[in-house]
């Protein structure tokens, strides 16, 4: 079932928030500074392109100074914004049916959007 939700993610917007993710991510990664954000932020094109069947869970590594510190400068930078997006595409896709789960989607990426460091993206064991 992951599969098919996820193909239909592709097609319907799904590798066009990847690509915006990924070229971001290249963007961060010309500084030396913004390399670790350019890396979560691969993170988060890597759960864009293919979000069913994967969950986001926030480890024992979150609670290192580094990461907090990390975390409070991307949520002042970018992580609002992103999270709002999200939100927003969710509260969109929620109006049908059909669209909760690719709403339900967007809320773990809203999630991931607003803390990545220390998150990790793990496979769902069914």
């Amino acid at each position: 079932m992951s599969t098919l939700g996820n193909l239909i993610w592709v097609i319907f917007g799904g590798f066009l928030i990847a690509l915006m993710y990924f070229i971001g991510s290249l963007l961060l990664m010309i500084t030396i500074v913004g390399i670790p954000f350019g890396i979560q932020t691969l993170k988060l094109a890597s759960l864009a392109l293919f979000p069913f069947g994967r969950t986001v869970e926030h480890g024992q590594r979150a609670s290192g100074c580094l990461y907090l510190l990390f975390n409070i400068i991307w949520i002042l930078v970018v992580g609002i914004e992103i999270a709002i997006v999200h939100l927003f595409l969710a509260l969109f896709f929620a109006i049908t049916i059909i669209g909760i789960p690719f709403a339900l989607q967007h809320v773990k990426l809203a999630s991931l959007a607003l803390f990545p460091f220390g998150a990790d993206i793990k496979e769902e064991v069914v």
